[in-house]
């Protein structure tokens, strides 16, 4: 009989009130890996029961006592390092190798939420007036909770939770439904550092668990990623209900390429880009935008390049490229890859038919490359989240920019050149959030903010960093006179 998950409420592991639950299979092998809960409202209230008991005590817990938690949660996580990235491959279909990155990105914001004690500190000021002074204290606010996305099953939860916890809020943490395993682990790891019973709460389910966290008059604040078009109903949704929200939604990454850039390795750095985690991240490069004489170089060596990874199991040494996550996903890209083709834009490399022979269940969509791609076609302007790229020709960097302001997206770019001159250009005048100067990904570090505009975030505070304090915290302001 196949395993079902538990969910994690009040420090106990309890099966869902829920009957139904979904079978997670490898996508790289077809094999089942167990079947997780599709919960109900009735599990949701009873995990926010459960925070919102703990809540008292962790909020009256010195902020010093809750990072010597986190602190022993850092270790248990290095200790446990490589299980959670084979995990994350399990159940994701990512390469090892970005199975590890992913889970090195959590760890570091737990060791940036271990300096709670600093970036919590409030600020005061001496005689605002004679004999009047007046300061600022950070207090938690209660219950928050995070819908969390399949494409970083260990990496983004722990954009939150940490944060959230450690500012002494308590939490309830919802997963994808597609990637389980890797959340439940790290509830586990928590437990074992010795985060309170309540303080952490975990609950597996789909849209029933999502609307429910959204409406739940107790929350006072929700964090989500995944797709723009959820994104928007979770921000309105939470705000309907008087919660604070930070909604990170989709994208659709360009690329710039100088004439002038060191092309063979902007052409390395810009394949990683584009299909790496099989194109399935928010920060994935989508549009390569090729000014002027950029572009003979560029697209003969970024189809070479392209052809030579290696597609297969993840956890196979030398796979350079996994499958996608599901059989669901797999359709929905094909898909845009016929729709782009039906548009008029030119297929340089086909990963419709790919096939891996010794996995013949697995998720398998090769690498995929158009040229002659524009912002009004849908391959041009709608988010694929799969190995696709596009390659589109401009004349100029002026025509580059405007290529990157007519997408609905804004989350991230990047721009490969050795001109100081224009790339400062770029970074001054682009409409984009996160940007990459001769970086491929631009991943900010757990100590700055994460997220982009537009149509890739609904909401005023970011993911971690500084912002991660703001939005798990109330600025309490004290102004004092004594007579």
């Amino acid at each position: 009989m196949e395993k079902t998950l538990r969910n994690c409420i009040g420090g106990e592991w309890v099966s869902s009130s829920s009957t139904e639950s979904l079978e997670i299979t490898n996508p790289a092998t077809g094999e089942s890996l167990g079947r997780v809960p599709l919960s109900s409202a009735r599990d949701v209230d009873a995990a926010v029961a459960a925070a919102r008991a703990a809540f008292p005590k962790w909020r009256e817990t010195p902020p010093v006592v809750r990072a010597r938690h986190l602190f022993k949660l850092k270790n248990l996580l290095e200790a446990n390092f490589e299980e959670i990235a084979a995990t994350v491959t399990r159940e994701n279909g990512k390469t090892l190798d970005e199975s590890r990155g992913s889970v090195r990105r959590g760890i570091e914001n737990v060791e940036h939420a271990c300096g709670i004690p600093t970036l919590m500190m409030g600020k005061s000021l001496e005689d605002i007036a004679a004999g009047i002074d007046c300061e600022t204290f950070r207090q938690p606010l209660g219950v928050f909770a995070a819908i969390t996305p399949f494409n970083f099953p260990a990496m983004v939860p722990m954009w939150f939770w940490p944060y959230a916890i450690a500012t002494g809020n308590t939490f309830v943490l919802k997963p994808s439904e597609q990637v389980p395993f890797s959340p439940t682990r790290l509830v586990e790891l928590a437990q074992e550092a010795g985060i309170p019973p309540g303080v952490l709460n975990l609950v597996h389910g789909a849209k029933d668990a999502v609307n429910a966290i959204l409406s739940h008059r107790d929350i006072a604040g929700v964090s989500f990623v995944g797709s723009s078009a959820v994104a928007k109903i979770v921000y309105e949704g939470a705000a309907k209900s008087g919660k604070r929200v930070q909604a990170l939604g989709g994208a659709k990454n360009h690329i710039v390429v100088m004439p002038d850039a060191d092309m063979d390795r902007a052409v390395s750095i810009v394949t990683e880009s584009v299909f790496g985690c099989a194109g399935q991240r928010c920060l994935a490069g989508s549009v390569v935008v090729t000014p002027g004489k950029a572009y003979e170089p560029f697209r003969e060596r970024f189809l070479s390049s392209a052809k030579a990874l290696k597609l297969g199991n993840g956890l196979e040494t030398g796979v350079t490229l996994g499958p996608v996550v599901t059989a669901r996903a797999k359709e929905r890209i094909i898909g845009c890859v016929d729709a782009g083709a039906k548009e008029g834009a030119t297929l340089l490399l086909d990963g419709r038919s790919a096939r891996v022979e010794k996995l013949p269940r697995g998720q398998f969509v090769g690498p995929t490359i158009f040229e002659g791609v524009t912002p009004e076609m849908s391959i041009g302007k709608e988010e694929i989240f799969g190995p696709v790229a596009g390659i589109a020709r401009v004349g100029s960097l002026d025509e580059a920019i405007e290529t990157v302001h007519r997408s609905g997206y804004a989350n991230a770019t990047s721009i490969f050149t050795t001109s100081g001159k224009a790339a400062r250009e770029y970074r001054y005048r682009v409409g984009v959030s996160m940007i990459g100067v001769n970086i491929g990904v631009a991943a900010p570090m757990a100590f700055f903010p994460f997220g982009g505009t537009k149509g890739s975030f609904f909401g005023d505070l970011k993911a971690h960093g500084n912002d991660a304090i703001e939005f798990y915290t109330d600025k309490k302001v004290v102004i004092s006179r004594w007579i």
